[in-house]
């Protein structure tokens, strides 16, 4: 994505964590009623549901230090010195004992960290636990009776809705703006390089560098999103943000608190939004909604529980799905071992199936091609890593182990395009166009495409 900005002075290079023991999570303030029950009336101000979420606003400054050697000659050889990187965000108190929820790229890599309080007492912070697939941080201030946002239900949010964005942007000291809620659900690949999970509420209200990780605060004053970026031709604010759902912020929060890590579901299948013309094919009425599966991996959850490939899936409790993303996106909310009420289309019939998740990570234990020789499906990232066009498909080799038998066939790296003229496009027609002895693969690698005989045993 073209202009994707993280709004925070200074994103920084290594990943900070200093992972508790485990701990029960933090007492929060929520309230999930909607912003209103009808028409909202005319109001010449909006400072009494501001100013209470403004005190639980923080700054967040970071510093990283670098040592760095000074080339002039009068100094002594190996000479250097100590260079202070410094950075600014922002952040939201979310419980009175000090938890404080910001991004993972205002505190990636700090060696130090100070919050600014908005009755400005400076106290240092440390990392609890970061999350870079979400973008999501936590950090602690030892402190108690502290000012705390309380918390909304995002998904209660509506296109339309009024919200402001609390932070302390360009580091000139806490500002308001004020918007509304543009879309919710937005993905537009900001995340893509770690593989990431977005699911953003989009809004115009101005965020600009140093709003990362404060407040998006409702008509209420309740907290309903963590500002995170903007696209920007400009590097500047042009009314397009984006925040994290506090209910995703929320979920990663307690995950980080409890273990220092994130720990995510996983269905073991995924598939395409569904098209008028595929529909029609399944003999469905050309306009339905859902996911089309075309890759369920064999002993995953999925096939576990009775879905196979073309089943046509429509809502994971009670969520609509129209795309891989918005499947991906949910269970990744969910913990290993949840179990999934799922509804789907099978030969035009509506069914239902329980799917008890497994654990994101265990994916590759089901997608062994060969003996030793562990691939995934091709993802859009190592599409573009690769530079192969979006049309291409394939299963992409994440790890030849030492004592498999075609360690000297297959690298780290590599992507089988087709096997026996029938494409790889997922594992398990990979699997069904294997024959004993002789096998044609189409493989790209080293930036070339190749033909190759793999004899199977």
């Amino acid at each position: 994505m073209k202009h994707a900005i993280f709004a925070s002075f200074l994103v920084l290079s290594a990943s900070l964590l200093a992972a508790p023991p485990a701990n029960p999570p933090p007492q929060l303030k929520i309230d999930d009623s909607p912003v209103s029950a009808g028409r909202t009336p005319a109001l010449t101000s909006y400072a009494d549901a501001v100013e209470p979420a403004q005190k639980s606003v923080v700054s967040i400054a970071s510093a990283r230090f670098v040592r760095q050697r000074l080339p002039f000659p009068w100094f002594a050889p190996g000479a250097n010195r100590e260079l202070k990187i410094e950075g600014l965000g922002s952040g939201v108190i979310v419980s009175e004992d000090g938890y404080i929820l910001t991004n993972n790229h205002v505190v990636e890599g700090a060696d130090e960290l100070t919050v600014i309080m908005s009755d400005e007492r400076e106290l240092k912070a440390r990392v609890i636990g970061t999350d870079p697939k979400t973008d999501v941080a936590v950090i602690k201030i030892d402190a108690i009776n502290l000012p705390v946002a309380t918390l909304a239900d995002s998904d209660k949010l509506r296109v339309g809705d009024i919200v402001f964005a609390v932070g302390n942007p360009l580091g000139i000291g806490q500002t308001v703006t004020m918007g509304i809620v543009s879309a919710t659900g937005r993905r537009v690949g900001i995340l893509a390089e770690v593989e990431g999970y977005e699911d953003f509420i989009q809004t115009d209200a101005s965020i600009n560098q140093g709003n990362s990780g404060g407040a998006l605060i409702d008509a209420k004053g309740r907290l309903v999103g963590i500002n995170s970026a903007i696209i920007s031709p400009t590097r500047g604010n042009v009314g397009i943000g984006f925040a994290i759902p506090v209910n995703l912020a929320r979920n990663i929060m307690n995950n980080l608190i409890a273990s220092g890590k994130v720990t995510r579901g996983y269905f073991g299948a995924s598939g395409e939004p569904l098209t008028p013309d595929l529909a029609e094919a399944l003999d469905l009425p050309r306009d339905t909604k859902g996911v089309i599966l075309n890759d369920v991996v064999p002993g995953g959850p999925a096939e576990s529980a009775g879905l196979r490939r073309y089943d046509v899936v429509t809502t994971i409790n009670n969520r609509t799905v129209t795309n891989a993303a918005d499947l991906r996106t949910h269970v990744a909310q969910l913990p290993p071992g949840a179990e999934v009420a799922t509804r789907f289309l099978r030969d035009g019939k509506a069914q239902t199936a329980t799917v008890k998740l497994g654990k994101a990570g265990d994916a590759l234990a089901y997608n062994e091609l060969l003996p030793g020789i562990q691939v995934t499906r091709l993802s859009a990232t190592q599409r573009r890593a690769l530079r192969l066009s979006g049309s291409v498909d394939g299963l992409y080799v994440v790890k030849v182990d030492d004592d498999s038998p075609y360690k000297n066939q297959f690298a780290e790296g590599m992507v089988i395009l087709e096997i026996n003229r029938v494409s790889a496009a997922d594992i398990e027609t990979a699997r069904n166009s294997l024959v004993r002895g002789r096998n044609l693969f189409a493989i790209y690698a080293k930036g070339a495409l190749r033909a190759v005989v793999i004899v199977v045993r």
